[in-house]
């Protein structure tokens, strides 16, 4: 016999309502004790123990990773994960809303436990540090985190609120120049200047900018610049991203940057060593998925609106997306002035309007876990838009 899923959802809400409080003493900690990636070892404990309070079973950590952890209720199938986030950034702490990410997940997952009770199937929070600097997904992805979920959602805050969230592929570059020292004033010429590769470098992408993709990007940051200003700079470092809207074109790219890099090297003398890292895997989007959620957050009295214009930086949770049907929808939390990254969404992450976001975000959340869980056609509709669009 079936269940009444509209019965499940308005219980689902009535739970997250009864929490809230709860929900939004632990985002407003969370805040207040900002954890850069792979440190999030408060955040980490205090959202597991506030799962294990409330009967789920905790793996920690998880993909050989101390602050990811798994957290599990339910044995049957469909098994459908909610991804938490709740890294912060340097200097702005929480300027991302992490700590609303990670407290949606959990309410979600709490109040979707009866209708696993009624109808069988996983609820699961999966915690996936690090996403800020290092994509944490993309190791966990690797490492076969996602490879038994039916479906894994979560909620990003935002100025908008936006359903079908598009992402940039992004790939990292680690750059070292390798020069000789010497006496800036009494013997120059017995140097090759590091430093000076570095910048020829950042002139070269400058140039090449004009002649890319409107869609692509290239930025990065000197880490190491030189020791004084009077030795000829024998190494220098820096950090680059290089996006582009798909893969095809992020590999044409690569190449082009690169290039920057060797002309540098030819033109300076210095040395080049270089190494990319962590890929960014643009979000393949669901339709079906997109539809149930945008559903759902109507009836709270969102309307949610569809991205439009450049993609909206990068994010790890797209090579979530390749391997299990995924969504990465947006939730709004600020005036549509505030530059995400900055001090003022930091704000907007612990005021009222984000606490606000945070029980929307949960109930959207929960009430489409129960679609896919006690709806057989929703996730059957969800499943062939993932595999049609391989």
């Amino acid at each position: 016999m079936g269940i009444d899923i509209e019965k499940q959802k308005s219980r689902a809400i009535a739970a997250i309502d009864r929490r809230r409080e709860e929900l939004t003493r632990l985002s407003l900690k969370i805040h207040r004790n900002p954890e850069l990636g792979f440190q999030e070892f408060k955040a980490c404990r205090w959202l597991t123990e506030y799962l294990e309070k409330n009967g789920f079973e905790v793996e920690k950590p998880y993909c050989r990773m101390e602050t990811a952890f798994r957290a599990s209720y339910g044995s049957g199938e469909p098994a459908i994960a909610l991804l938490a986030e709740y890294d912060a950034l340097p200097d702005v702490g929480h300027a991302c809303g992490h700590n609303i990410i990670c407290t949606a997940a959990v309410g979600a997952a709490l109040a979707v436990k009866e209708t696993v009770d009624r109808a069988g199937g996983r609820v699961l929070v999966i915690g996936t540090p690090g996403e800020e600097i290092y994509g944490g997904k993309v190791m966990m992805a690797e490492r076969g985190a996602f490879s038994d979920i039916d479906a894994a959602m979560m909620v990003h805050p935002s100025i908008s609120d936006i359903a079908n969230t598009q992402a940039l592929a992004c790939i990292g570059l680690e750059v070292d120049f390798k020069g000789k020292a010497a006496h800036a004033a009494a013997s120059p010429e017995m140097g090759i200047n590091a430093l000076e590769a570095m910048i020829q470098a950042f002139n070269n992408i400058n140039s090449l900018r004009q002649h890319i993709d409107e869609k692509a990007r290239i930025h990065g940051i000197i880490t190491r610049g030189g020791e004084a200003a009077n030795i000829v700079p024998a190494a220098t470092s820096g950090n680059f991203l290089v996006r582009a809207a798909d893969e095809a074109y992020l590999e044409i790219l690569k190449s082009k940057v690169l290039n920057c890099f060797k002309a540098a090297s030819t033109a300076t003398g210095a040395r080049l060593k270089y190494r990319w890292t962590s890929y960014y895997a643009p979000i393949k989007s669901n339709p079906a998925l997109i539809e149930l959620f945008s559903h759902n957050m109507a009836k709270l009295g969102r309307r949610m609106g569809s991205a439009s214009g450049t993609a909206l930086g990068s994010s790890d949770v797209g090579n979530v997306s390749v391997v299990v049907p995924t969504i990465h929808p947006m939730i709004a939390i600020a005036p549509t002035d505030t530059p995400v990254h900055s001090p003022g969404f930091a704000s907007a992450a612990a005021s009222e309007e984000g606490m606000r976001g945070l029980i929307d975000g949960a109930k959207a959340l929960a009430m489409t876990a129960i679609d896919l869980i006690a709806w057989t056609e929703a996730l059957d509709s969800v499943r062939k838009d993932f595999f049609d669009s391989r």
